[in-house]
């Protein structure tokens, strides 16, 4: 006797759905009958993390409210309806589903392009360094102090650009309503940090300047700078409290990120190279090479790594990510999909031209992503695309 599928028990359905592991297979299973779909929660909140989609830029033809966001597993583009991340406004980061925005405006918000929903941050205004906010100063309104005490005033489109380098979550603000934002600021390296409900943010004094990257790990924010030099920030307390992990000074290299694999910490240094290209009129620059680093505490000291094995690390204004290639047929492990994140505002000035794609650790190879071809020019050039991992709770 053949088995009716569609009138398997509840419960078995229940355990089987909490089995799955990728949204998209969860939304299969969902879909099947009426009974299926009534047996697993609408929102998933079982789900680990997933494969981060790469969000591309507007296009200049069809300023239209749909955004583009390409999925590796899939091969495809899938469009959203994202009127919240229109073209005047900029990301400054990517963490746990969730894109940090800039308005022309003080507002700072947090959206996940997938529900939609929206979470205000404390804005522009409310940073310690920002003395003065006047709307009707027109070009001129705010009113910064700089660490030496000079003074010094910035538009609404230069505060929106240039003021955050990247900002980063402790968790999804959708599981956890105790979720911690941290900012880098752009000019000094330095880091601040706002709570869950809290109407301003708030410099973590004693750690020191130039920051480049940071991540949230075991209940801590890491911070690097361009030497290799580690600050490890507990906020959680009424006052934040800082140690210092020194390392031999690393040399060489144009960028720092960190990430956070089976428990170990690495330090992951980016070098580009420069060239002029005529018919652009421009310089540009393309990654030539990354270096891989373990934490070693007992040094403490980084160690070079020679492979991730299957993993693979997903770099760029997002909050740096590893996972296991195993996991997700048809990614490569001991790779590296990064993006481009070399802002003018943050370093030399020199504008970028599509450099993304997917490095091999093993020979150095630099392979296409499929949406984005190597070296090749694209009206699609501003904002760059940024990874985002899908969140659907």
């Amino acid at each position: 006797m053949g088995v009716e599928w569609a009138e398997l028990p509840p419960e078995l359905l229940h355990i089987i759905g909490g089995k799955l592991t990728i949204h998209l297979d969860y939304i299969r299973f969902r879909s099947v009958c009426v009974n299926w779909r009534s047996s697993s929660p609408a929102i998933p909140l079982h789900l680990p993390c997933q494969l981060p989609w790469l969000m591309l830029p507007q296009s200049p033809i069809h300023l239209n409210h749909r955004r583009g966001f390409f999925s590796l597993s899939a091969d495809k583009v899938h469009f959203l309806t994202l009127p919240e991340a229109s073209h005047r406004r900029r990301r400054c980061g990517s963490s746990h589903g969730w894109l940090a925005i800039l308005d022309e405006s003080p507002a700072i918000f947090l959206l996940n392009p997938l529900t939609r929903s929206k979470i205000h941050l404390p804005p522009l205004s409310s940073f310690p360094n920002v003395v003065g906010f006047n709307f009707y100063d027109v070009g001129r309104e705010y009113f910064l102090r700089a660490p030496t005490g000079d003074s010094y005033t910035r538009s609404l489109k230069e505060m929106r650009d240039f003021f955050i380098k990247k900002l980063i979550l402790s968790s999804s603000p959708s599981s956890n309503d105790n979720y911690i934002a941290l900012a880098i600021l752009n000019q000094t390296g330095d880091l601040a940090f706002c709570k869950s409900g809290d109407e301003s943010w708030r410099f973590i004094e004693d750690a020191q300047s130039y920051y480049e990257d940071a991540i949230y790990c075991n209940g801590l924010f890491y911070a690097v700078n361009k030497l290799g030099e580690i600050a490890v920030c507990d906020v959680h307390g009424p006052s934040p409290r800082v140690s210092m992990i020194y390392t031999p000074p690393q040399i060489g290299g144009d960028m720092q990120y960190l990430v956070s694999s089976s428990e170990e910490l690495f330090l992951v240094t980016r070098y580009l190279e420069f060239e002029f290209v005529d018919y652009q009129f421009d310089n540009v620059y393309k990654t030539m090479q990354f270096r891989v680093y373990r934490l070693d505490l007992s040094g403490p000291k980084w160690e070079m790594v020679k492979s991730l094995g299957d993993q693979m690390f997903f770099l760029g204004e997002n909050s740096s990510l590893a996972l296991s290639a195993l996991d997700f047929p048809g990614c490569k492990g001991n790779c590296i999909y990064y993006t481009d994140d070399y802002s003018e505002s943050n370093y030399d000035g020199i504008p970028g031209d599509h450099d993304l794609g997917v490095y091999n650790l093993e020979d150095g190879s630099v392979e296409a992503l499929p949406c984005y071809p190597r070296n090749s020019y694209s009206r699609l050039r501003w904002p760059p695309p940024i990874w985002v991992t899908p969140n659907p709770c």
